[in-house]
């Protein structure tokens, strides 16, 4: 296994994380549509604190399929054939996210308009429970053969773990989203509604990783071949959650964003880790993919590497400077 190999692995991982941190909190922004705002203005607010951000945060999950194309062909050919429909349910949810804003906008009925925000709400529900139940379903083994092929079932994608890790996914991202609400939203009643949904759900997103601790040690061999730094893993996220639900309490509102956001990677960096040097594991342990077996020439990877460091605080510049611009909160209009 060469130095290019290890690295590119290491940065696909980066650009999952950045996507789950960025766009997580968009999702959950989304969920809250329904499960928060309790009138059109509220709605508007709600959609506005995402409005400048949501698409860029998109471009890191476009550049991790990207990257997984070009330096890991061959795990991008048994991921995308074998999460197929898993990843054209995502793709849609993403489409309907992404037009029920403007769809939204040009309603002239309040029925329509809610209509495009359910879907928007429903959309922003189901991409990050497929992405848990996908990247779960990649570490417990699926069923491969020597070519990579995947030949599932329903209950190898859906099972147990899978749907933990699913639902866990989808939590933190509700939760991640509540915490920038909190940064974006001017004090009202807003604010104080999602200050309430916090308390309640810290110590449900506890109990949950305690779940998926649990899940973790029965369906995959995480804890029989890396027992330490998954120990330390499960640690960290336990404590950065810990660290965000007490700093959300004091109203240190940006230490917890950035606490749960730290423990939205710890988790993509967990199940990185416990992966390597495996990109797929079969559940047949010698039908498992490679990483030396699974990327392209070291050409490729030596091109790739330089374009890669050279866009990429381009990009991250950029980001930060339209966080910037549209840093000042957003007052919720009052209803007539």
């Amino acid at each position: 296994m060469t130095g290019f190999q290890i690295l590119w692995f290491v940065l696909i991982a980066i650009l999952f994380a950045g996507f789950f941190f960025l766009e997580g909190f968009d999702f959950g922004v989304g969920m809250a549509l329904k499960g928060l705002a309790k009138n059109e203005h509220e709605e508007d607010a709600l959609i506005e604190s995402i409005g400048p951000h949501w698409d860029g945060n998109e471009v890191w999950l476009i550049t991790a399929g990207g990257a997984m194309f070009a330096a890991m062909p061959f795990w991008y050919a048994s991921l995308f054939s074998g999460f197929y429909l898993i990843l054209f349910a995502i793709l849609i949810g993403l489409i309907y996210r992404g037009v029920s804003f403007e769809f939204r906008e040009q309603m002239r009925t309040a029925k329509f308009r809610n209509l495009w925000t359910t879907i928007s709400a429903v959309a922003a529900l189901i991409v990050p429970f497929l992405f848990g139940v996908l990247f779960t379903d990649v570490v417990q083994g699926m069923p491969l053969d020597k070519a990579g092929d995947m030949s599932a079932t329903f209950f190898d994608y859906f099972n147990i773990f899978s749907i933990v890790g699913g639902v866990a996914v989808a939590l933190l991202s509700y939760i991640h989203g509540l915490n920038y609400l909190r940064l974006k939203i001017e004090e009202g009643d807003l604010h104080d509604r999602i200050q309430s949904q916090l308390k309640v759900l810290y110590p449900v997103l506890l109990v949950g990783e305690v779940a998926f601790a649990v899940t973790l040690f029965i369906f995959t061999d995480f804890f029989a071949k890396k027992p330490l730094i998954t120990l330390a893993f499960l640690a960290i996220i336990v404590l950065l959650t810990v660290i965000a639900w007490v700093t959300g309490l004091k109203r240190s509102n940006v230490w917890s964003f950035i606490a749960l956001g730290l423990t939205i990677i710890s988790v993509v960096l967990l199940l990185f880790t416990g992966l390597f040097p495996r990109v797929i594991v079969g559940d047949n342990p010698a039908m498992s993919l490679l990483l030396k077996n699974a990327t392209s020439t070291p050409y490729t990877l030596k091109w790739m590497t330089m374009i890669a460091f050279t866009a990429l605080p381009i990009v991250l510049a950029y980001q930060i400077w339209s966080f910037y611009i549209f840093r000042k909160r957003i007052v919720v209009k009052k209803a007539a």
